[in-house]
């Protein structure tokens, strides 16, 4: 696990009114969305914090703690992976929300990342979780390059660990 450390601590996300799958709200309007402080906590928290909103299925959750790791992750060697699975949470919420496009997009960037690191990284076993990835990246494809369609129940899966 490298020990680089960013320079320079990233700026607090303004607060704004979600929806129960992280939709923004018109300002004023009863936010549906708790979530923790994520800049208040350290990256190994934030990262322990995103799998398990991850294995609970909370995808929009599990983006915005992993988007904080890559915030805090910047400038270090640990910035493209945490990048990766702040889009890989990302492509979940567009499946969830119905955007097949926007949910291939996503998780193809994802991959791109994912791929590039070792297996077994920072306790997440990547080799086994490119599988479920991969076939969540398909079927939305398949969706969007019919055009019509509903996206499939998306397979609630867990982020596979390992003690690294």
């Amino acid at each position: 696990m490298p020990d680089d450390t960013p320079s320079v601590p990233p700026a607090p996300k303004p607060f704004r009114p979600r929806d129960e799958l992280g939709r923004p709200l018109p300002a004023g309007s009863q936010n549906m969305l708790e979530l923790p402080d994520f800049d208040a906590n350290p990256l190994e928290r934030n990262h322990t914090l995103a799998i398990e909103y991850f294995d609970a299925g909370n995808y929009f959750a599990a983006h915005e703690a992993w988007e904080t790791c890559w915030a805090q992750a910047k400038g270090t060697s640990e910035e493209e992976f945490f990048k990766g699975l702040a889009q890989l949470g990302a492509g979940y919420t567009h499946y969830l929300r119905g955007n097949a496009h926007g949910a291939r997009a996503l998780l193809q960037r994802a991959l791109d990342r994912i791929l590039t690191c070792g297996s077994p990284h920072r306790g997440v076993d990547l080799r086994a979780f490119l599988h479920d990835i991969r076939v969540a990246h398909q079927v939305a494809g398949l969706v969007e390059m019919r055009g019509t369609g509903k996206l499939p129940p998306l397979k609630v899966v867990k982020v596979p660990q390992t003690s690294d």
